[in-house]
């Protein structure tokens, strides 16, 4: 099988890079990472080279190139299904894929007012309008899938769902935004997570320092 490359933005900022190295890492895919680096105040120009979408993330597997999160996490789901990046229930599979695209395409607020950056020193802001909802729905996802599944993650084990909802975790972490026991409990098992740790660890190590901004 040709060698799975993934492409990825400053491991400080970039959430959508953070959602499928987090879910490849979490469950033992072996991956090529190239990084290339927002040390532009445009972005960087040798993204727009390998990148359909001039964005990252990225998958390259062989000659096929898939972009979006929550692609790159289906399609490596499909390569090795005994991986676990997907519920083996169909139902709950089903789910998973609700609330991941949920998270790709909502909560705009939260993602707008408070940037992921893995090195900011931890306290509140003033929320705008919208922020508090956005909270509020995601406290609802998460509580509602771990008292189905009895945790410690949304689906019992470690899935792409989780990787999908990860740079929440930082924002609700590092913005102090929540403080349910159940909620900060599944945080906490966010962030032990050698997957979580080994981000967090290359993230604080980088030396470059963009604007603040959804990337």
């Amino acid at each position: 099988m040709d060698k799975l490359t993934l492409y990825i933005a400053n491991k400080n900022y970039s959430s959508w890079s953070f959602r499928p190295w987090m879910a490849l890492t979490g469950v033992s895919i072996d991956f090529e990472e190239v990084l290339i680096p927002l040390d532009h105040l445009s972005g960087n120009p040798n993204i727009k080279a390998v990148s359909p979408s001039g964005r990252m993330p990225m998958l390259q597997h062989g000659a096929l190139k898939i972009w979006e999160s929550f692609a790159i996490i289906e399609y490596v789901a499909e390569l090795y299904p005994e991986a676990g990046l997907l519920p083996n229930d169909r139902g709950e599979r089903a789910l998973a894929r609700s609330v991941s695209m949920e998270m790709m395409s909502s909560f705009r607020a939260l993602r707008s007012a408070c940037p992921m950056n893995i090195r900011r020193p931890k306290g509140k802001i003033a929320l705008p309008d919208g922020v508090s909802a956005d909270i509020s729905r995601i406290e609802t996802i998460w509580r509602d899938l771990l008292q189905k599944s009895g945790g410690p993650f949304l689906f019992g084990a470690f899935s792409g769902a989780d990787a999908m909802f990860a740079p929440v975790v930082n924002r609700f972490d590092i913005y102090d935004l929540v403080s349910s026991a159940d909620i900060l409990a599944y945080m906490s098992a966010m962030k032990a997570h050698p997957a979580w740790r080994k981000w967090e660890e290359a993230a604080r190590a980088e030396p470059w320092i963009v604007q603040e901004d959804e990337v």
